[in-house]
């Protein structure tokens, strides 16, 4: 079984391509910032983590450039692919990412301490929910984009 489920930062905004062809597809790559469970050596001031790639594809994709952005926490879950490549210098080079099956906001709206901004034209204010508890979706957003569609 090849399962990962990470919980990190965004260290930049989302970089999206798009495929070519017949049918266009969005490339997300972004990197996430997981902090590790333990400290090196008794200095509990050092931050410790690891940066790891990932990938996200089509909708996946499509959702993380309109909505990631740097800073945010995120809770991603995928699986690993290792690949290589030779550089031009002739040296081969070992690749490792995280090929996202699914993704999410980790944090609300409001904790984001700062880092990284939530706000977009896109996202409904809380101002825009309706009497049934429910958040109404601005015009001009479809839905086929957000995560529990």
């Amino acid at each position: 079984m090849n399962k990962a489920i990470l919980m990190g930062r965004l260290t930049r905004d989302p970089e999206v391509r798009y495929s070519s062809g017949e049918r266009s597809m969005a490339i997300a790559r972004y990197t996430l910032a997981v902090d590790r469970g333990f400290k090196r050596g008794g200095d509990s001031s050092e931050q410790t983590a690891d940066f790891i790639p990932c990938v996200a594809f089509d909708k996946a994709g499509e959702f993380a450039e309109r909505y990631f952005r740097q800073g945010m926490r995120v809770l991603i879950s995928g699986r690993i692919q290792t690949g290589s490549y030779t550089n031009k210098e002739g040296q081969k080079v070992y690749t490792t990412e995280v090929i996202i099956e699914t993704q999410e906001f980790a944090d609300s709206k409001g904790a984001s301490d700062g880092a990284g901004s939530y706000q977009t034209s896109t996202r409904p204010s809380p101002a825009s929910a309706s009497t049934d508890g429910f958040m109404n979706i601005p015009d001009g957003v479809d839905d086929e984009g957000l995560p529990f569609n």
